[in-house]
């Protein structure tokens, strides 16, 4: 018996692949990577694509992208700021991603997302959180982001 090629996504309709969007996304990365097998880039050169990639945001998720790059630098500043997938991310000491920010704008959804990788130091229980929607930045989400980063480096 041969298996037959998935045609359908799981809601029903035709599959159409990538998005633009995802692919763009995809050439972004391929792009870092090649970037980085050239020679280890410095911590500058990571700062300065990240705030490059933030000014290039609309504003509302620009606004939100400056305020968490400075929640993170100041409190995890063990964290290398870097692109991924042409997002703002910050890497361990290792290079692998800890914590990142995806503009809403990015993949056209409706909020931005603080997301964390497998490498955060989040475990709490059998389940925890691990990305966080984002319309906008209070105080409290503030707060609640400079903790989690802080945990995610402990």
């Amino acid at each position: 018996m041969s298996a037959k090629k998935n045609t359908h996504s799981s809601a029903g309709t035709p599959a159409q692949g990538f998005t633009a969007e995802e692919r763009a996304a995809m050439k972004e990365r391929a792009k870092e990577l090649k970037a980085e097998a050239r020679g280890k880039k410095q911590r500058a050169d990571g700062e300065r694509d990240l705030l490059e990639k933030i000014a290039e945001m609309p504003e509302a998720d620009r606004v939100i992208a400056e305020r968490i790059h400075e929640i993170v630098k100041a409190n995890a500043p063990s964290l290398l700021p870097k692109t991924w997938y042409g997002m703002p991310a910050y890497a361990n000491e290792d290079r692998k991603v800890v914590c990142f920010f995806q503009a809403a704008a990015k993949f056209n959804a409706r909020y931005a997302t603080f997301g964390f990788n497998d490498t955060a130091n989040l475990d709490d229980g059998a389940m925890w959180p691990t990305a966080f929607a984002l319309k906008e930045l209070t105080a409290a989400e503030e707060a609640t982001i400079a903790a989690l980063v802080r945990k995610a480096v402990s």
